[in-house]
């Protein structure tokens, strides 16, 4: 089984900054992409970013030059760096992962429980 924790959540108001972090562990042979998503009240689930294995990222055109992700391989760990933060970016964050949990079996997608991001104007 693979658990994916992420912590880093909070209240902060317009213009500040925050830092969520998200762990996979158990089983794991490989991980290729891992990303955020994030899901605001009475909206649909909303990719925020993905990086790859090798460093490459993709953001979303509304977080472009404000937030960043960045992976350590090694701890099978990702982060999200939100800076320039709005009210309308206030959602439940979630970490995704795909994984691959021995050579001889197909990638799956894991995700985090979430956390609670809420910006106040």
């Amino acid at each position: 089984q693979v658990q994916l924790v992420e912590s880093g959540g909070g209240l902060v108001q317009a213009g500040g900054s925050l830092r969520l972090s998200c762990a996979a562990s158990g089983i794991i042979f490989s991980i290729n992409g891992m990303g955020w998503y994030r899901q605001a009240p009475g909206k649909q689930r909303e990719l925020v970013g993905t990086i790859t294995s090798g460093g490459h990222t993709d953001y979303a055109d509304s977080v472009k030059g404000r937030f960043t992700i960045s992976r350590d391989n090694a701890k099978n760990t990702v982060w999200l760096q939100m800076n320039s933060l709005k009210p309308e970016d206030t959602a439940v964050y979630y970490c995704n992962a795909d994984v691959r949990i021995a050579s001889y079996v197909g990638r799956a997608d894991y995700w985090g429980q979430g956390t609670q991001v809420t910006v106040s104007s």
